[in-house]
């Protein structure tokens, strides 16, 4: 094997034109770690705000840094303590974000955060779960309890997050409100939710007595979200840390996810998939040359879906 591999990395903090193409050392697994012949990955809006330097007070990545956190892939070596992956397998993970990404032709990834691709996906399809599907599943399940016949407001449902919470959430049995808008109203109604609200045309702030919120945006959408809530509610929020005093104010509990990698979630993912319960929607495909181009279209928001990159045949 050559020891070379092309990876996109950055060599310091800005806008798109910090993405570089560049050929680097293959990297080699330490005991606990395997090798991923990476076949997709998926571009995450975390992916550009690291870029632009916005989580390095809290990441403190190294430079030059391959970016990158959802990958799909064979493993092509396995450390001397990993007994539970051989080489072959084809496997799919969200990797610890303190490392280096997935934008490469190999990576290496703890191995208990690795897990078994859903044989029902393909390798776009695994690579568009990991990230965004652990994130709902953390936030609804492990974070907010969600219970069946409870009634959820699920923000931006036509986002990558938000489809994933749909579906989540109609598998727990709840009753799924969530906004969008008008175009994407046939898109979450198929995922499952029992009410679209149209955030151009109607006020989600009017709905009473919801169990659980979930928000995907922050702002306003937040601000707005608290009068909605039951007494003893909950809100979970993955892009801005609720305040404290109000939740109080509100009577409410509120929390801030920041999905962590999780081989058994991503067991169970990959089982709801193998059974036909679980959906991806991919948005568009990009090769590793246009991984600038992919950034791009995340960065508009209008992403319907997961946004691939496409590494190895």
């Amino acid at each position: 094997m050559n020891n070379l591999m092309k990876a996109v990395q950055i060599n310091r903090f800005g806008d798109r034109s910090v993405l570089e193409l560049n050929d680097i050392e293959i990297p080699t697994p330490t005991v606990n770690e395997v090798l991923i012949k990476v076949k997709s990955a998926a571009v995450n809006p975390v992916d550009w705000k690291i870029r632009q330097g916005y989580l390095q007070s809290v990441l403190n990545h190294p430079l030059p840094l391959t970016l990158g956190w959802d990958v799909s892939g064979e493993v092509a070596a396995v450390g001397a303590q990993v007994t539970q992956l051989k080489v072959g397998d084809a496997v799919y993970s969200r990797p610890e974000i303190s490392k280096n990404g997935s934008f490469a032709e190999y990576m290496t990834v703890t191995a208990d955060e690795v897990a078994l691709k859903p044989s029902a996906f393909t390798w776009q399809e695994a690579a568009g779960v990991p990230l965004a599907a652990l994130t709902a599943l953390q936030s609804l399940y492990e974070i907010a309890n969600l219970q069946a016949g409870e009634r959820v407001l699920i923000h931006g449902g036509s986002g990558a997050v938000g489809q994933f919470a749909i579906q989540l959430a109609k598998l727990r049995g709840a009753y799924v409100y969530t906004t969008t808008s008008a175009k994407n109203t046939g898109l979450v109604q198929s995922l499952g939710a029992d009410q679209a609200i149209d955030y151009h045309l109607e006020d989600f702030s009017k709905l009473k007595d919801i169990d659980v919120v979930f928000d995907t945006i922050g702002g306003e959408t937040q601000a707005n979200s608290w009068q909605t809530l039951i007494k003893g509610g909950r809100l979970v929020s993955i892009s801005a840390n609720p305040d404290a005093d109000t939740a109080t104010k509100y009577g409410v509990s509120a929390y801030f996810c920041f999905v962590q990698p999780n081989r058994e979630h991503l067991d169970h993912l990959s089982g709801l998939a193998n059974a036909g319960k679980l959906t991806v929607n991919i948005d568009s495909e990009f090769g590793l040359h246009e991984v600038a181009k992919a950034h791009e279209r995340s960065e508009t928001g209008r992403a319907q879906g997961k946004i691939i990159i496409n590494i190895s045949e």
